[in-house]
């Protein structure tokens, strides 16, 4: 496996444009992080491909274990990079903002690491199946199982609605396994085991017990990570802030907490607030009954009909024979 001799690396430049056309402000951290050392590793690979990529013959029966860390950070070229981190910026910017940068880290991590397990796991049972000893030396390398796996978390959390797939419209829930197919149709060169890890991962943790893992193994570690459902967002003033969707024992619980308006209202009903307002006009006009209307300001017969209505109601909330 060589990595392709370009003298412009177009996909990267290509990258690069989209990066910068959605703005570095706008990519949250962590994808962005993610984004860069992608990149950072293309143009300054730690080791060579063959060196680099996963397979059962030189992980496991080498014992060579770095590959697991290793194969996700590697591209064949520079359009295999820019496939994948493509892919990865828009997944990045919706499944960050809803889990919350420290966790999506944490997930970015244990689908980097458990893809490339299940990878090695999948390859190994072909070989002893099929009795095929090359699915033992089938060597892997790139981010796209990662993305497999992310795509699962993206249709769970966005189940309605329809993606294009070849022309042909599918299910969101359906996606990836309809993308799984085609991709392997296209580029039949592409790693099927690979991406079928990620899907497997993605099941996992939306489906299995991936996710109830990692929050039990989330409480080791030093500082507290986010839970999954903290979602943030950006108020019509452009502050960036958060909603805490997880709660009071476990992840999953959803408190909405109650705002007091009473500064703004103080404690009237909105029938209130409008009678009070009315009033308030009414007694800046001097409260002439017969007066005619300010320039320009014309009453609804309906109005009209609650104006006189407040009139009489003041008249004789006025008058101490009542």
């Amino acid at each position: 496996m060589q990595r392709r001799s370009r003298g412009i690396n177009i996909g990267l430049l290509l990258l690069l444009s989209q990066i910068f056309h959605v703005g570095i402000s706008n990519i949250p951290p962590v994808t962005l992080a993610t984004l860069a050392l992608n990149i950072w590793f293309f143009l300054n690979p730690l080791k060579p491909l063959l060196s680099s990529c996963l397979s059962v013959e030189k992980c496991y029966q080498q014992k060579d274990w770095q590959r697991l860390l290793l194969s996700p950070l590697h591209h064949v070229d520079d359009w295999h990079l820019y496939f994948n981190m493509a892919s990865m910026l828009w997944k990045g910017i919706h499944l960050e903002g809803r889990l919350g940068s420290r966790w999506f880290a944490y997930v970015i991590t244990t689908f980097s690491l458990l893809t490339g397990v299940v990878y090695l796991f999948l390859e190994f049972a072909l070989a002893e199946l099929m009795d095929e000893p090359d699915f033992r030396r089938n060597c892997a390398v790139g981010f796209s199982g990662v993305l497999f796996a992310l795509k699962v978390l993206n249709n769970h959390y966005c189940p309605g609605g329809f993606v294009n797939v070849l022309g042909f419209p599918v299910p969101n829930k359906f996606a990836c396994w309809a993308e799984l197919l085609a991709i392997h149709f296209i580029s039949p060169g592409t790693s099927f085991a690979g991406h079928l890890a990620g899907i497997l991962v993605g099941l996992m943790y939306v489906c299995g017990p991936l996710r109830k893992i990692m929050e039990t193994c989330s409480g080791i570690f030093p500082s507290n990570i986010d839970y999954p459902g903290q979602q943030y967002y950006f108020n019509s003033l452009g502050y960036f802030g958060y909603q805490d969707y997880y709660p009071r024992g476990r992840p999953g619980y959803y408190e909405e907490v109650p705002r007091n308006y009473d500064a703004y209202t103080a404690g009237l009903s909105e029938e209130e607030q409008l009678e009070r307002a009315l009033r308030a006009s009414l007694r800046d006009q001097g409260n002439r009954r017969n007066s005619p209307a300010a320039y320009g300001f014309h009453l609804t017969p309906e109005e009209e009909m609650r104006r006189k209505r407040l009139h009489r109601f003041d008249g004789q909330r006025g008058d101490p024979a009542m």
